[in-house]
């Protein structure tokens, strides 16, 4: 099978661009376009017409939305393992992932990914604790349910791609977690590729154009 290609932006604020580039880590090259480059906004219509990366190409297939570029790739690698093989489990899966895909918009507007940055004792709107909340009651059904570590078991999967910037996230803002959710959060950002998305993020430069912050 010959190599995707995906389509990034900035690594400290992409938050969509995180969650499709850990999908997709198993099989593909990567293209960046850099976050000061005046010219990124022209590519990046080019690349995709909703305005957004991640943009996933292979072999004449192009996919912009994170959740189809997840579905593609396990229809193309599915001995990679993406979705659960359990059809209850996979149903779980999918709705959570659906359910990170469109909501937490409080979480995201109050507390914009930012992997460089630290705030302690950060004052949480209510609106935002009210998904953080969320967002804890979904990890620990899940880990209690499919016994983890990750989500859905023993490996990492889509699901736990999506909700892999709300970790940093948390860590970002000094959100408070139980035990067994901040254990979780630390097995995230252990991953070689969390590690390896990290230390790119953590030079890029400080200021760049707005359109990169992706909520």
């Amino acid at each position: 099978m010959s190599k995707a290609v995906l389509t990034i932006s900035s690594k400290n604020y992409g938050a969509w661009a995180l969650r499709g580039w850990l999908m997709a880590k198993l099989e593909f090259s990567e293209r960046v376009i850099p976050p000061d480059d005046p010219d990124m906004k022209a590519e990046m219509l080019l690349l995709s017409a909703s305005m957004r990366v991640p943009t996933l190409e292979h072999e004449g297939v192009k996919v912009w939305d994170t959740l189809a570029i997840g579905e593609y790739l396990n229809e193309i690698k599915p001995k990679a393992g993406l979705l659960p093989a359990d059809i209850a489990a996979r149903a779980h899966c999918r709705a959570i992932c659906g359910e990170m895909h469109s909501g937490f918009s409080a979480l995201r507007s109050s507390l914009p990914m930012n992997i460089k940055a630290y705030f302690p004792n950060f004052k949480l709107w209510s609106r935002a604790q009210s998904d953080i909340d969320r967002v804890v009651m979904i990890w620990n059904e899940c880990l209690q349910r499919y016994g983890g570590p990750y989500l859905f078991g023993a490996k990492p999967c889509i699901a736990d791609a999506m909700f892999a910037p709300v970790v940093t996230r948390f860590l970002s803002y000094d959100v408070k977690l139980d035990p067994a959710c901040a254990a979780y959060c630390q097995l995230i950002m252990a991953l070689p590729a969390m590690q390896e998305w990290v230390k790119a993020a953590r030079v890029e430069p400080d200021e760049i154009d707005e359109l990169d912050a992706e909520f």
